[in-house]
């Protein structure tokens, strides 16, 4: 699938990814290939990223909102 995370100043990641966890309002959770589309709140915390080949980035968020849908995922974020 493909994931966008945005800020307000930047893309700071935009690539293919296998897993994708997110801290949610209600807690952590993940979006796989072929989730169900959904738009969800996000709080501030670590955003995990698994590539393809299995490296794994994480990266610091303040908050935001994640939309996912027909295998795009798109982060906007406060950073």
């Amino acid at each position: 699938m493909n994931l966008e995370i945005v800020t307000p100043d930047e893309k700071i990641f935009e690539g293919e990814a296998k897993h994708v966890q997110l801290p949610g309002k209600d807690g952590l959770f993940g979006i796989l290939n072929n989730h169900a589309p959904i738009v969800a709140t996000l709080v501030k915390g670590k955003v995990k990223i698994e590539a393809a080949d299995g490296d794994v980035q994480y990266f610091e968020i303040g908050g935001g909102v994640v939309e996912m849908n027909n295998n795009k995922v798109i982060v906007l974020a406060e950073k």
